[in-house]
């Protein structure tokens, strides 16, 4: 009996509590309610427009570099190739004059566009080797209507630059900027005459600097940029923000031909030194020692038994007579340092011994037979680029 008595008000306590949260969730539902997780997120204050952001137009700069920026128009004559069956009878009875005659070759006109920059109001202008490469008459066109006709001071084809001089005073010139303070990020614009159209201007950023190994040139060091560069932009401006040159415009990465976002231009910094050398010496003055060097690799490391993180570079030819090879440089030293540099590419053993001039001293770290040896070779020279292949 007490039993049932306990059970029936645990029943009722039961009942009443359930009835009471029901009712409570009717009344309050968000008590019950899945609560959503708690996301703590940083937010920046309001920044006012300072002078580190970029101004909505950039027309100011356009309007101080664009009237040092050029059109050049090249022609050269091309003589056709003689036809290989002009003298074989069979050919001759269906062709007859159709075929060219060794005799009365034909020749052709063929014309390239391209850009530049004016570097001093008294005719100089900086671009590209490869836009003046073989030509014959090289016209050029300036903003303000003027046009003249150029020649050629000289030309790097291991960079890929060219001075050139037109008889004009007054001209309009471009205001270069030191290119070795360009960032990552940096908002740049590139003017030049893309496929012809006349004067363009496009804008982006700088992707990257100090860009080599692309096979391009022999020096590089170029600037990467995602602004518009297509055929005819070549010799043109990279300008800063503020419309300064940082860069000379020369190629582009491209499946198509077009532009892909990918371009590359020479920095000023190289393109000022190449360029005073030209107008100085019609040429660029450059050492030369002649040995070639490969880059050590874990596997080359292993042959040589060398340890797989060893600095320097492996020589892997000498040029009989040449500076390295008068001072005692043999294949299969491991160059280790130049002038007390430590050396870890062939691309870097170039750029340090191009910078001697012919005469200099050069000192030459190396490791032969698990020994280190200083050699002291005279830089000569540098010969040249097609005769010279590889060597540094």
């Amino acid at each position: 009996m007490a039993l049932g008595r306990k059970a029936r008000f645990f029943l009722r306590t039961s009942i009443t509590g359930v009835v009471a949260a029901a009712v409570l969730i009717l009344v309050q539902p968000q008590l019950v309610a899945k609560q959503p997780p708690v996301v703590e997120l940083v937010t920046a204050p309001n920044i006012p427009i300072g002078v580190n952001q970029g101004p909505v137009s950039y027309a100011d700069a356009v309007q101080r570099a664009a009237p040092g920026v050029v059109n050049i128009n090249t022609s050269k004559t091309v003589t056709l190739q003689i036809h290989p069956f002009y003298n074989d009878p069979f050919f001759r009875q269906f062709f007859g004059d159709m075929i060219q005659s060794p005799n009365q070759p034909r020749k052709r006109v063929e014309n390239s566009l391209g850009s530049g920059v004016v570097v001093s109001a008294n005719g100089y202008i900086l671009t590209n080797h490869h836009v003046v490469r073989g030509a014959d008459e090289i016209n050029v066109f300036f903003r303000d209507g003027r046009s003249a006709q150029a020649k050629v001071i000289g030309t790097d084809e291991e960079t890929d630059l060219a001075v050139l001089k037109v008889d004009l005073t007054d001209l309009p010139v471009i205001t270069l900027a030191d290119s070795q303070n360009t960032k990552v990020g940096d908002v740049v614009l590139a003017i030049g005459n893309p496929f012809g159209v006349g004067q363009t201007v496009t804008m982006g950023i700088v992707s990257a600097t100090g860009r080599d190994q692309l096979g391009i040139n022999t020096f590089e060091n170029f600037i990467q940029t995602d602004a518009a560069i297509n055929p005819g932009n070549s010799g043109g401006a990279l300008v800063d923000a503020h419309g300064r040159l940082i860069g000379i415009n020369t190629a582009i990465f491209s499946r198509s031909g077009g532009s892909q976002g990918i371009g590359f231009a020479i920095p000023t910094s190289m393109a000022k030194e190449v360029m005073e050398q030209i107008i100085k010496y019609g040429r660029p003055i450059r050492g030369w020692l002649g040995f070639e060097g490969q880059q050590i690799t874990p596997k080359l490391a292993r042959a040589l038994g060398l340890k797989t993180d060893q600095d320097g570079v492996i020589i892997t030819g000498v040029v009989r007579n040449s500076p390295a090879h008068k001072a005692g440089l043999i294949p299969g030293d491991l160059l280790v340092a130049i002038d007390g540099t430590t050396i870890n590419r062939a691309r870097q053993a170039l750029i340090r011994i191009s910078k001697h001039k012919p005469g200099d001293k050069v000192s030459l770290k190396v490791v032969r037979n698990g020994k280190t040896k200083t050699f002291i070779a005279t830089a000569i020279d540098r010969p040249n680029v097609s005769k010279r292949r590889r060597f540094r």
